[in-house]
């Protein structure tokens, strides 16, 4: 089973993104994601210099993958996801119908986690596009993706969302912006200002969703990583990392050493990391912000 590291959901300065790939080129992920997913107006990097980290990563023996953005609003996110399809260098995630539109016939390409993907039918439809591997969805159940991996068409790969929040929706509004009280369009990038979200709670006071721009995640990170010998049950052949932005290279360590070990890892093996908890419940088929690491 291998590794991946998905695209940055968050926005961070050049420095920060090229600090952690350069950090990254050594950690024990064998797959890297590149690139912008969340909202256009993220123009920190250049698209030549997202392909200048592909190289360096490529050249320190990682798998490298371009990722597309899921909400496409304009003209100009148009044009920048036809650069990204037709790279010809390094193979594409899509996240949107318009990417599987352009991608298909190029055989080699990933089925993203924002692609209705939910049955049998549609890995046929996708591996007939070209798709290689897909990434379900995040509210799928350890069952359903069991199903799945029996029907799966020959050759296809599957790559499951192992740690991190969990991407659970886009809207062409600004969450962020929207809580700071400015317009969309004049935003002054405020979400450079939480690195790894805006947290929203309840009236109790519990952690319920995580305000990321356009997007909005889980309040908890998903952990996979008590589930391990599970997962290699089902034959599952990719975990995804989502980058953090503190310990990365430690929680990649410890997924590593939990594959690679005779022995299962503990449950609170990274518990220090997420004071306010963990969630698994989509995995169990429960309600997703439950925490069950029996």
């Amino acid at each position: 089973m291998r590794l991946s590291l998905g695209p940055i959901l968050y926005f961070w300065s050049k420095e920060t993104v090229q600090a952690f790939y350069a950090e990254a080129a050594s950690w024990p992920v064998d797959v890297v994601y590149l690139g912008e997913t969340v909202c256009a107006k993220r123009r920190a990097l250049r698209p030549a210099d997202w392909l200048a980290l592909a190289d360096r990563l490529a050249e320190a023996g990682k798998e490298v993958v371009l990722s597309t953005q899921v909400l496409l609003e304009s003209e100009a996110d148009l044009h920048t996801l036809e650069h990204i399809c037709g790279n010809g260098r390094y193979q594409v995630e899509a996240n949107d119908a318009a990417a599987l539109h352009l991608l298909g016939g190029h055989t080699g390409f990933v089925s993203g986690p924002h692609i209705n993907a939910y049955n049998a039918a549609t890995l046929q439809w996708l591996a007939g596009l070209g798709a290689r591997r897909w990434v379900p969805p995040a509210e799928l159940s350890r069952d359903a993706i069991a199903d799945l991996q029996h029907a799966r068409p020959e050759g296809m790969e599957t790559e499951v969302f192992a740690y991190g929040r969990l991407p659970l929706a886009f809207s062409a509004r600004c969450f962020t912006a929207r809580a700071a009280n400015v317009p969309k369009d004049r935003c002054e990038m405020r979400c450079e200002e939480n690195p790894e979200g805006l947290a929203m709670h309840t009236q109790e006071e519990q952690t319920l969703f995580t305000v990321n721009g356009i997007q909005l995640q889980s309040g908890t990170p998903c952990n996979l990583l008590p589930e391990i010998e599970d997962l290699r049950r089902l034959e599952i052949d990719v975990l995804r990392i989502s980058p953090q932005p503190r310990d990365t290279g430690r929680i990649a360590a410890a997924f590593r050493a939990a594959l690679d070990g005779p022995a299962p890892p503990s449950p609170d093996e990274l518990a220090d990391l997420a004071p306010e908890g963990f969630n698994n419940g989509y995995w169990r088929g429960q309600p997703g912000m439950v925490w069950d690491p029996r």
